[in-house]
């Protein structure tokens, strides 16, 4: 139900490594939320980084709420960067695992198509960054 990957980085560089990991797979960044931030604002203690970032491929949206609108309630699909016992850990929720709640049989080829796109830009971001030449 779950993919998750274990990445070498600061939260921040993967979340700039996923941006650019779901550029090349025609996914879009709708938007980021720093958990950490946010409950800190609201006088709620969370020290832990966890930031999750909503991502889309609107060819693939739009086929999936054409079929089935109910299905924007688990839209767009989200991508979480968190801190985990000293590591820091990407993961997302499997569209296959998601789109198996909505009995919508029809889809089970564009839900693969995004799993597999999801989880290339997962692998790409969580790929060992190469050193740089000076």
């Amino acid at each position: 139900m779950l993919y998750i990957r274990e990445a070498q980085g600061t939260v921040g560089e993967l979340v700039e490594r996923l941006t650019d990991a779901a550029t090349e797979n025609h996914f879009g960044v709708l938007g980021i939320h720093d958990l950490r931030q946010k409950m800190n604002a609201k006088g709620v203690p969370f020290d832990a980084e966890c930031q999750i970032m909503e991502v889309c491929n609107p060819q693939a949206a739009k086929q999936v709420l054409e079929a089935n609108p109910a299905i924007s309630t688990a839209m767009p699909c989200r991508i979480s960067i968190y801190e985990q016992d000293g590591k820091v850990k990407v993961a997302t929720i499997l569209p296959t695992a998601m789109l198996a709640m909505f009995n919508s049989p029809e889809l089970d080829s564009v839900a693969r198509e995004v799993e597999e796109a999801m989880k290339r830009i997962i692998d790409t971001a969580c790929a060992a960054p190469t050193a740089s030449a000076s």
